[in-house]
């Protein structure tokens, strides 16, 4: 059973519906897809006692997107601010929200980061294709017809597992946001390719400053900066690639490949972004500044533990939110003076 929870009044820019992505496909051809930005995927999720792999809006910067609430529910925003405003009063993100019904969520200017993402307590509930609900526009397939939202679709959501009562404690410790800057550092491990590369091209690859160009998507960040020299050949026998994978064409400006990336390629890869680092290169807009750090395979695997490590602790911190006895909060006027009144419901 599901229930009618948005309806687009503006799209925006570029909004899909956006989960984990489409697993054990690309031998077929069919590219992953999913969130750019993973973390802030899984954490809206969480924060309305989702699974982290349940569906939500992946909402681009640049535009103006309006949905108006059909019945009440319990939302979460996280990732980049883009101004979030529930009718004329801002919206608070990395925690979970009651919205009513009748109200518009509006998100306008960009302030940090690129992307933003929006949860609804239950999931939403659109068709399964190939084992996921996420959109690949290229194909058209999954999300809304395979296509970004536009003006008048209608977004269900399955039934929330818990009362809304209980969810509504949910927030994020502060410890956990990340910080979303225009120039970040990302660690990398170098190959599987970097020997086509000569010593003087991977000192400019890890010792430069890059620029995200315009011309960059979903599917790969094309980077302008100072160009990597190649050894001799400029491309190799067609192999897979990985998110993250940086190739390296003839004109020397490299290539990270995101999330709508396609199963192989021709170009040789000077190194891969760390999984746990993608996120943030999810969330870099054009214009953004990069730069690789490289490490080694056993403080990659250190990484990625701690971050496992770090998602249960935020599960068990948010379960543990929603054992808070609830609150609410009233406006009180008495002859003349008003007065803020919490009320609070303790076991009996």
């Amino acid at each position: 059973m599901s229930i009618p929870v948005f309806e687009v009044l503006e799209p925006g820019l570029l909004t899909t519906v956006q989960d984990l992505g489409r697993i054990g496909y690309q031998r077929y051809g069919v590219p992953v897809s999913g969130g750019m930005d993973a973390f802030s995927l899984k954490i809206a999720n969480l924060l309305v006692a989702n699974d982290i792999d349940k569906a939500v809006l992946e909402i681009t910067g640049l535009g103006l997107m309006k949905l108006k609430i059909l019945n009440r529910t319990v939302i979460a925003l996280t990732g980049a601010d883009l101004t979030p405003m529930i009718d004329t009063s801002p919206l608070p993100m990395w925690r979970a929200i009651e919205v009513k019904k009748g109200v518009v969520l509006s998100l306008g200017e960009t302030r940090r980061g690129f992307r933003a993402y929006l949860s609804i307590a239950g999931g939403i509930d659109i068709p399964l294709v190939l084992g996921s609900r996420s959109t690949y526009c290229k194909a058209k397939i999954g999300g809304i017809e395979g296509r970004p939202l536009r003006k008048g679709d209608i977004i269900s959501s399955f039934l929330s597992k818990q009362p809304l009562e209980s969810i509504t404690h949910r927030y994020l410790p502060e410890d956990f946001i990340p910080d979303l800057t225009k120039e970040i550092e990302v660690r990398v491990i170098m190959g599987p390719q970097d020997d086509y590369f000569k010593k003087e091209g991977i000192q400019t690859f890890l010792n430069s400053w890059y620029r995200v160009s315009p011309e960059s998507d979903r599917t790969g960040y094309r980077l302008s900066g100072p160009r990597i020299t190649h050894k001799d050949k400029t491309d190799i026998i067609t192999d897979a690639i990985p998110l993250g994978a940086i190739q390296v064409p003839g004109d020397g400006l490299p290539i990270i490949l995101m999330a709508d990336r396609g199963p192989t390629g021709g170009y040789p890869k000077i190194a891969c972004i760390l999984s746990v680092d993608v996120d943030k290169v999810g969330q870099l807009k054009p214009g953004d500044k990069i730069k690789f750090k490289k490490i080694d395979i056993k403080e990659a695997h250190e990484l990625l533990r701690a971050e496992n490590e770090k998602l249960l602790k935020i599960n068990n911190i948010l379960n543990e939110q929603s054992k808070i006895p609830a609150k609410k909060r009233y406006r009180v006027s008495i002859e003349g003076e008003t007065y803020e009144v919490t009320v609070e419901e303790l076991p009996i």
